[in-house]
């Protein structure tokens, strides 16, 4: 190009890329045609005479982000990047075992909860340490009625737990708030049953069917990442665990493949079931770290999951598996076609 070109060439690229110019006006402007224009613009590229960055906060890798969100079918993937990578001077370190960091995964879903979340809505938040703080992250959320999805994980916790969680959500949206005040996992099904039919739980049930988001955490059938393995004896953990439990999510057991599996512990349980969740519109899942990755696979293979906020350690191992990825966002496909 020569010196005359490349005039022009930065002109129209201001007018373009600074300004907010169509390609029409321009064309008016100089006395060429849109095309001449479309041309010159492309060559500014090639040329190097302009450059186009696109810059996200350094703590989402957008590239992981859009693969996984492409591999899964899912309608929003938010990677963050794992502690064990994140710069030093960012409080990164020395790689472990699991390099989950829930408090950060939990701030970014709540950004991402103030996007999806709009006025009239009906939340939905299930137990999990994600969604606690999740909670505790919310600056801000249209207003909406906010429902609890699971009983607690310990009664005598509540008031640091989903319930909490619950009421500082509708606080935040300025909201109803509907809790569940009783445990997770019950001894029996007539107890379960029984509870369920409580007044104050039995009008948050009332509300599963009128919910448009959820948000939900993953757990691995591992001790520590699982609050049903943590809440059930030593027998019926190796009674699941001969089954395939690979995952759970709202005390809901999956194999491996993503297949429910100890559906008879539903019957104890006090939470949202599984045809529910999969008739909410959008389901977002908190969970992150090597030792989960597996399971949010499982999960995410399930159809139960419309977006997912992870991060770089477990984002690695799920975009390392092989054949056809789920697409739980297109046809909440459950795999076992119950």
């Amino acid at each position: 190009m020569g010196p005359a070109e490349l005039v022009q060439a930065a002109a129209m690229a201001r007018r373009f890329y600074l300004e907010g110019k169509s390609k029409i006006q321009i064309a008016e402007e100089f006395g060429v045609s849109r095309f001449k224009v479309a041309r010159v613009l492309e060559t500014a590229l090639e040329r190097d005479l302009v450059r186009i960055e696109i810059r996200v906060p350094s703590e989402l890798d957008a590239e992981r982000s859009d693969a996984l969100r492409a591999r899964y079918g899912l309608r929003h993937a938010v990677v963050v990047e794992s502690p064990a990578d994140a710069p030093a001077a960012y409080g990164g370190g020395t790689p472990t075992e699991d390099a989950a960091d829930p408090e950060n995964l939990g701030e970014v879903a709540a950004g991402l909860l103030g996007e999806l979340v709009n006025e009239g809505d009906v939340l939905g938040l299930a137990w999990g340490r994600s969604t606690i703080h999740m909670a505790a992250a919310l600056h801000r959320l249209p207003p909406c009625t906010v429902v609890q999805l699971t009983g607690v994980y310990d009664a005598g916790t509540a008031d640091r737990g989903s319930v909490e969680a619950v009421r500082r959500a509708a606080d935040v949206a300025g909201g109803e708030a509907h809790p569940i005040y009783a445990p997770m996992l019950l001894p029996d099904p007539a107890t379960a049953a029984a509870l369920r039919g409580q007044t104050g739980i039995a009008r948050a049930f009332e509300y599963f069917d009128k919910v448009t988001v959820a948000c939900v955490s993953i757990g691995s059938w591992a001790p520590g990442i699982s609050t049903v393995y943590d809440m059930l004896s030593e027998q019926e953990r190796e009674h699941y665990a001969s089954l395939g439990a690979a995952a759970e999510m709202s005390a809901h057991l999956f194999d491996a493949d993503g297949r429910r599996i100890g559906r008879d512990l539903g019957e104890r349980c006090i939470t949202v079931e599984a045809d529910r969740l999969r008739r909410i519109p959008e389901v977002v899942a908190i969970a992150g770290g090597r030792r989960k990755a597996a399971a949010i696979g499982a999960v995410l293979r399930s159809g139960l999951v419309t977006s997912l906020v992870t991060d770089t350690a477990a984002a690695d191992h799920l975009l390392l598996e092989t054949g056809p990825g789920p697409r739980p966002a297109l046809d909440r496909a459950d795999p076992d076609g119950v």
